[in-house]
């Protein structure tokens, strides 16, 4: 019995897939860090770079070179031995990402994903999933009713 052939998807498709990702790939590290600025203001007044290198796993180099990155795109401010702060534009970003987040938590813990496993899966899913696919997951929420 011969072996079956894989089906190829249409290469205009999955070129615009993998352009996608691409995409997705350079806003994920300005939104993790955009939101994680903002919850560090929340919980302590203020950002350090010390606490990004913590709490994301990297060096301090960098989070000093991301956060070069992020005033030249406009998202944060940052003054020598001060703390980093969010620009307009930089809340605005957190603020969303924070919604989406939220959302892909919540779906994932009503299909039955454990809390902590639905956070950090979330963490990699929020980034690469389509608004369609966020208006579904907001509406299966929603025809769900409170959990």
């Amino acid at each position: 019995m011969a072996a079956r052939r894989p089906h190829l998807v249409d290469p205009a498709l999955q070129a615009a897939s993998f352009d996608r990702i691409r995409t997705d790939h350079r806003s994920e590290i300005a939104e993790d860090y955009v939101e994680l600025i903002a919850d560090l203001i929340a919980a302590k007044g203020e950002a350090r770079a010390v606490d990004l290198a913590d709490r994301l796993g990297v060096s301090h180099a960098t989070v000093n070179n991301t956060v070069s990155r992020l005033v030249r795109d406009g998202l944060v401010a940052t003054e020598p031995y001060r703390s980093i702060f969010l620009t307009e534009s930089g809340r605005e970003l957190a603020e969303m990402a924070k919604r989406r987040h939220k959302l892909v938590v919540d779906f994932l813990e009503a299909i039955g994903v454990p809390a902590a496993i639905a956070h950090q899966d979330a963490e990699g899913i929020e980034h690469h999933v389509s608004d369609e696919t966020l208006g579904c997951m907001e509406q299966f929420l929603a025809d769900r009713g409170p959990a």
